[in-house]
């Protein structure tokens, strides 16, 4: 058997979702499982941590049992042996460092949204293909055990002609005097690339232009709900950003979709996600994980009488979909295909044009809050 090595830069590695999704739960148990296997061969990621805290750093290699860590990025984007660069910092900063990445002609592999705007997002696609680099962006949601089932039932017809999508996202983001936040503080200012449109409609782009069509227009209202927060120190601040959002989208075909994202919601729902699609033969739910879907045929006939307790059990008529293959963490699933697209060219249609298409509807969205306005979305290309 032969292994190829693939030094990869992860840039942002102390963050949430750097040390989290993409080191810990990602590129560690890879590397700890003798690397991506193809065929008799492997693909074998070595990490470098980069970020501005070395005391964080070291300890964070530590953890994780890698062996490189630095707080000098130009350093690691001129090491030849290092082909691949993955950004996970903050919002604002990550076209900066994605650019001088393309520049150093490294393989690029990031966070989204991939910038604060269409233009700076699309600027970073024409460098990246002038460069001749290999590009992605994470797209983590399309491999969720739950929608990747809400997948295959569209795949097998079960839904017949698809009449609308339904998404409810979000949980209490504690201000953090009294208790602490989940979230770091920059999610709730603006100046700092923060704002929660900005960082789910970027999901729900692909989500929707990936299972169920292309978005082209939206409708938007994004709000901040709680304006005063606690930040890292203990100190409070006001904030600047939306931290609601709001939105109808029209989709090719003439779906409607409507996802209501907030961190300012209490949950009572299967999950933190939950996305429901009906159609003309039947309707699944989806949270995180599982499935539940109603055929057409199981569907109870409710009368309205709000006068009298309602005969009907509506949850104990869906039906759970058992498990048919092994989940795997969704964020991991990615970055096998990327690397496979880096070593091997193997298609990897995730790319920064894709994730321009959704800094774009995210942008959108946010003209159509502060106008009150339906926007229609113009075809993006490189």
């Amino acid at each position: 058997m032969s292994t190829r090595t693939v030094g990869v830069i992860m840039n942002g590695a102390t963050g949430r979702m750097g040390a989290n999704q993409h080191l810990l739960r990602s590129i560690v148990p890879i590397v700890r499982e003798g690397g991506v296997r193809v065929g008799d061969d492997a693909i074998l990621p070595e990490p470098v941590l980069v970020g501005r805290n070395a005391a964080k750093l070291e300890a964070l290699a530590r953890t994780a049992g890698v062996a490189r860590f630095t707080t000098d990025l130009d350093a690691a984007l001129s090491d030849p042996a290092l082909s691949v660069y993955f950004d996970a910092q903050p919002t604002a900063q990550r076209a900066l460092g994605v650019k001088r990445a393309i520049e150093a002609g490294k393989h690029v592999y990031c966070e989204k949204p991939t910038a604060v705007d269409t233009a700076q997002a699309l600027e970073l696609v024409r460098l990246a293909r002038a460069r001749g680099v290999k590009h992605g962006v994470v797209q983590d949601k399309l491999w969720l055990p739950g929608l990747s089932k809400l997948s295959d039932l569209r795949a097998r017809g079960f839904f017949g002609r698809i009449l609308s999508v339904r998404g409810e996202f979000g949980y209490w983001v504690f201000e953090g005097d009294l208790v602490p936040a989940q979230r770091p503080s920059w999610n709730y200012r603006r100046e700092d690339g923060g704002g929660i449109a900005l960082d789910m409609l970027c999901h729900w782009r692909y989500v929707l232009d990936n299972l169920f069509g292309r978005v082209r227009a939206v409708s938007c209202l994004a709000v901040t709900h709680v304006g005063t927060r606690w930040d890292e120190r203990g100190e409070r601040y006001r904030c600047t950003a939306d931290d609601a959002a709001y939105a109808t989208f029209e989709l090719e075909g003439g779906v409607v979709a409507h996802f209501n994202s907030s961190w300012a919601v209490r949950v009572r729902r299967d999950d933190l996600l939950t996305v429901q699609v009906d159609g003309t033969l039947g309707s699944a739910v989806a949270g995180l994980r599982d499935c539940w879907i109603q055929p057409y045929g199981a569907t109870p006939r409710p009368v309205w009488n709000p006068d009298e307790e309602s005969p009907i059990d509506h949850s104990a008529s869906w039906q759970k979909l058992p498990e048919q293959r092994a989940p795997k963490n969704a964020f991991r699933a990615q970055w096998e295909l990327f690397l496979r697209h880096v070593v091997l060219g193997e298609p990897f249609p995730w790319d920064l044009l894709e994730g321009a298409r959704g800094v774009q509807l995210a942008e959108l969205g946010l003209e159509s809050s502060r106008r009150r306005c339906w926007v229609e979305l113009p075809d993006l290309e490189g």
